[in-house]
């Protein structure tokens, strides 16, 4: 049955893939009305999220916020789509790296790298630095059910020279490249909700008390590694911008939690500028205290 699913809706993705970008995003268009107006995914979710976040805005600023979050998402999932043909020159003019000198600064220092990211703007996207760097870069993912779709994002999130690895494998696979002297970037987007009986740490995220996830600080310390932030930036559709921002090249130096709540406090500064390209349907804040 998975194999039929997929088989049956491949041609489908493949056909959007290849859309000029005019009717690509008309097509985005016509699917966030369905989304949003129709099955109304996860709308209470977001609804809840935003008023946790924004308690600060009116309902009627919220809602103009939640419609626009919304359509970046479906055009957020149909550039993911859309990357199975894209060329390497139409993805660099695309998606540009504002400093990828302060990468090749590491590169020159010979440590490997946490790259922490957040589910803002384009965290797809964003797998096309590892074209830019000699590092090996390594994306720490969930594994989807239908195995065959589950190698479709492998692939098509590997098009970069990007690795991806299943959460329960990084670990390993982390400790087999320090060991082998791999210079590795590994890229993390760590704002998501951690299991309870896996919360270690609790900081407060956009004014409420949450557990948050503190495994990359975590092998950071135990491996000596660079810690960055990458900053994505929407600068019109279709169109973004990404920047690094270090966050500290001696982490065990760094008293414990403290990598994690700078990069949530990226992370809001990141929200608060555009809220709207933020993946509000994520239930961010089902746990809090």
């Amino acid at each position: 049955m998975q194999f039929l699913v997929f088989i049956l809706t491949f041609p489908f993705l493949w056909i959007i893939s290849i859309l000029p970008f005019r009717v690509f995003y008309w097509f985005s268009d016509f699917i966030y009305l369905i989304v949003y107006y129709i099955i109304g995914y996860r709308k209470k979710t977001v609804k809840e999220n935003l008023a946790l976040a924004l308690p600060h805005l009116s309902a009627e600023e919220r809602l103009v916020i939640e419609k626009k979050s919304y359509h970046h998402l479906c055009d957020m999932f149909l550039e993911m789509i859309k990357t199975m043909t894209i060329s390497a020159d139409e993805m660099n003019k695309r998606f540009v790296v504002t400093n990828i000198e302060l990468v090749k600064e590491y590169e020159k220092k010979g440590k490997s790298a946490v790259l922490l990211a957040s589910h803002y703007a384009s965290w797809e996207w964003l797998l096309s630095i590892n074209e830019k760097t000699k590092f090996k870069g390594i994306g720490v993912y969930k594994k989807i059910a239908n195995k065959y779709f589950d190698k479709l994002i492998r692939d098509i999130r590997s098009k970069y020279n990007a690795e991806l690895v299943e959460t329960k494998k990084a670990i390993p696979l982390m400790a087999e490249n320090q060991k082998n002297g791999i210079l590795s970037m590994y890229g993390l987007a760590s704002d998501q909700s951690p299991k309870l009986n896996r919360a270690f740490h609790w900081d407060k995220f956009m004014g409420v008390e949450v557990p948050v996830h503190t495994g990359a600080e975590m092998l950071a310390k135990k491996h000596d590694l660079n810690v960055l932030f990458v900053k994505v930036k929407k600068v019109k559709r279709g169109f973004y911008e990404a920047t690094f921002v270090p966050i500290t090249d001696n982490p065990k130096s760094i008293p414990d939690f403290e990598i994690t709540n700078t990069f949530l406090r990226e992370v809001e500064k990141q929200i608060l500028e555009a809220p709207e390209y933020y993946f509000w349907t994520h239930k961010r804040w089902k746990h809090r205290r």
